[in-house]
């Protein structure tokens, strides 16, 4: 028995000493409850309204102020035109536009019915039925209020709820899985293919071969990852024909914007991947590094399956350093809605000033620790 206590022992103490595996042990359960508690949630919280009321009476506007007073729902955008609503869509300032249909007031007093639009986003399909709902509960209980203050009518007062979904009217979940399993992908294979690509040589000790031959280190780096770089392309076609052509997930906007995009996103996967070699000695802390590292913080944060805007603030800020946000955003605005490079260019300036960045340091790293 005391032999056996001597083992136990041991192994604890080789636990205390690799910090990995108390990182892995402690701080990832900490890191996980935090991540799975804030972020995972079925409400859609902080809906941002846009309001289009042409008839400007006291009906609108009371019904504007009970979506004002609603915890789920703010203001942010008061349309002047219906023009405008499509226009707030693409700059990203709305996620549902209210339109109160002409002389509504008068329409609902007179006939006992009026028509309220409700424009939602469709390319987030739960989402977009949760907006929604919500916004039909508020009619639903305003109508219902209404009714009830006015004993004496005769006949029904009815608020009717139009729909009319946007950039995916048929509620396809595709619309929203394909650009965010692009995203994961892209960053999973590269970046975890380049890191245990590159330490399995310093592992190995043929690395230090490699760099004193006559190629500079940077040309042996990128030796390194082209046939990555090669295979990745090979892929977002691959995965793009099949969303086309099995999914059918509409191929909206441009393809030269989504292959540029796409290159862009796998440099910054590629960088990654470098920068990750370059912290870690062997195949195992990379593989730890590249896929549990990368792949919880790209399912949770990227908006793939939950939206950012619904998470504390804390998380939307983390969100800003996951380079699959700004591709995910980007990809649908291409592919689902079908938007010019004036509204996505934010996202693929992003993505080039973290490439820039990341291959940057990866490559200071690398040399550094080489040395």
């Amino acid at each position: 028995m005391k032999q056996f206590f001597a083992f136990v022992q041991k192994e604890f103490y080789h636990i205390f000493r690799d910090r990995r595996t108390m990182l892995i042990l402690l701080a990832m359960p900490v890191v996980l409850i935090i991540l799975f508690g804030f972020a995972i949630t079925t409400e859609v919280n902080n809906v941002r309204l846009g309001v289009y009321a042409p008839s400007q009476d006291e009906m609108t506007r009371r019904i504007t102020e009970r979506f004002a007073s609603n915890r789920y729902f703010e203001i942010v955008s008061i349309v002047k035109s219906r023009d405008q609503s499509d226009e707030i869509y693409r700059n990203n300032e709305a996620d549902l536009v209210v339109v109160f249909e002409q002389d509504f007031q008068n329409n609902l007093m007179h006939t006992g019915s009026g028509a309220v639009q409700l424009i939602v986003d469709g390319s987030e399909p739960n989402t977009a039925s949760l907006m929604q709902n919500y916004a039909t509960s508020v009619l639903s209980q305003f109508q219902s209020e209404m009714t009830s203050t006015l004993p004496s009518r005769t006949g029904s007062f009815t608020i009717i709820p139009q729909v009319k979904l946007l950039y995916n009217p048929q509620m396809k979940s595709s619309y929203n899985f394909v650009p965010g399993v692009m995203g994961l992908i892209l960053i999973l294979i590269c970046a975890m293919m380049t890191s245990i690509s590159i330490v399995r040589e310093k592992e190995r000790g043929t690395m230090e071969v490699l760099l004193v031959s006559p190629m500079r280190p940077i040309g042996i780096i990128l030796a390194k990852v082209v046939p990555y770089f090669c295979l990745s392309i090979v892929n977002v076609i691959t995965i793009l024909v099949l969303a086309v052509f099995v999914l059918g997930v509409p191929m909206a906007g441009s393809i030269f914007w989504i292959m540029i995009l796409s290159l862009v996103y796998i440099f910054v996967a590629l960088a990654l991947g470098i920068t990750i070699s370059s912290l870690v000695d062997n195949q195992v802390g990379a593989m730890l590094a590249s896929a549990m590292g990368l792949m919880m913080p790209v399912m949770v944060l990227s908006g793939m399956i939950f939206p950012i805007e619904n998470m504390p603030a804390i998380l939307q800020w983390l969100s800003t350093i996951i380079p699959a946000r700004w591709y995910i955003t980007g990809i649908k605005k291409i592919m689902i809605e079908g938007l010019p490079l004036e509204y996505f260019a934010k996202e693929l300036l992003i993505l080039c000033i973290m490439g820039a960045v990341l291959i940057t340091v990866s490559l200071k790293l690398f040399k550094n620790r080489l040395e």
